[in-house]
């Protein structure tokens, strides 16, 4: 089983809609007169809430006013956390997420976890390059195989460079959403089990790419649950499968994510982890991202406890 029951959440202080995102994110709608960042923090501790009441490892950080990051709710776009020790630090699209990056995070989380080496792939900013962490890569880990869609936000060219580091092997192709617009990132469209695939296959227009891909997953033993373009919409592709302290699958995911899925996709999913859902469509309207973008996983080893 490779799944953690250690992730990193950030609360947020000063949550809103990203202009600056906005231009390549068709997932994201400004919701007006009402406090964006008030509503927001509330869902956020209901989502907390119900990680920690289902015994989660939850390490929390708190957004600071210091700089404008209206997105850093979703931290895992600029790190990842591996289990050979290594963190990957990843290139930004927009100016001021790239601000999310922190090194104070980095330092306490040390105090806990073996951080044995750090990738960096930030300077591909200067060559306007981007990678977003788990949000433009979905990693198999079990199979070491990273599927990507491309798109302004996930460049083939980072990406290789952090196979290559890693370990793994690439698979890309191209995704659209019913108009035709590229997907910004991939964990919208697809979530990565442990023995399931939830995908919106109508998104791949190539048969060929789709068709090399559905065999891809096929032969690491993954069940196929295919969702609509709507269901995408309402952000079932954003969905992450962890594990609690007693090594119990979960399966998180937002309500409305729930909601949209049907009783024969709910049987598939709840064959493989409990599923929890929780109200993020304040977050989910204004950032363009849900459950799954507001986890960075936790897969560096424990640091050993001195014997007494």
């Amino acid at each position: 089983m490779s799944l953690t029951s250690h992730i990193m959440m950030i609360k947020p202080v000063n949550f809103k809609y990203n202009e600056e995102t906005a231009v390549n994110n068709r997932f994201q709608q400004a919701t007006k007169d009402i406090d964006v960042q008030k509503l927001a923090l509330i869902q956020f501790d209901k989502m907390l809430a119900l990680l920690e009441n289902n015994n989660v490892n939850v390490q929390v950080f708190e957004d600071t006013l210091e700089t404008y990051t209206p997105d850093s709710i979703f931290p895992n776009n600029w790190i990842s956390f591996h289990e050979d020790g290594s963190i990957v630090l990843y290139p930004m699209f927009s100016k001021n997420r790239r601000k999310e990056r922190r090194q104070d995070i980095i330092d306490i989380l040390s105090n806990k976890y073996e951080l044995k080496n750090t990738v960096d792939l930030t300077y591909f900013e200067q060559k306007d390059l981007f990678l977003e962490g788990t949000g433009s890569m979905i990693l198999d880990r079990q199979n070491r195989v990273t599927y990507m869609c491309t798109s302004a936000r996930s460049s083939t060219k980072i990406l290789y460079e952090f196979c290559k580091n890693l370990g793994y092997n690439p698979l890309y192709f191209k995704a659209q959403d019913r108009k035709g617009f590229p997907i910004y990132h991939t964990n919208v469209m697809m979530c990565m089990g442990d023995n399931f695939t939830v995908i919106c296959g109508e998104a791949i227009k190539s048969v060929s790419e789709k068709d090399r891909l559905i065999k891809n997953l096929r032969r690491h033993g993954k069940e196929i649950i295919n969702i609509s373009f709507d269901q995408m919409e309402h952000f079932a592709g954003n969905m992450l499968q962890i594990k609690n302290k007693y090594d119990q699958p979960l399966l998180v995911m937002s309500e409305q994510a729930y909601l949209s899925l049907n009783k024969k996709q709910l049987k598939c999913l709840e064959k493989h982890a409990q599923l929890l859902y929780s109200p993020l469509d304040v977050i989910e309207k204004n950032g363009g991202g849900s459950a799954r973008c507001m986890i960075a996983e936790i897969f560096l080893p424990l640091k050993k406890r001195p014997a007494s």
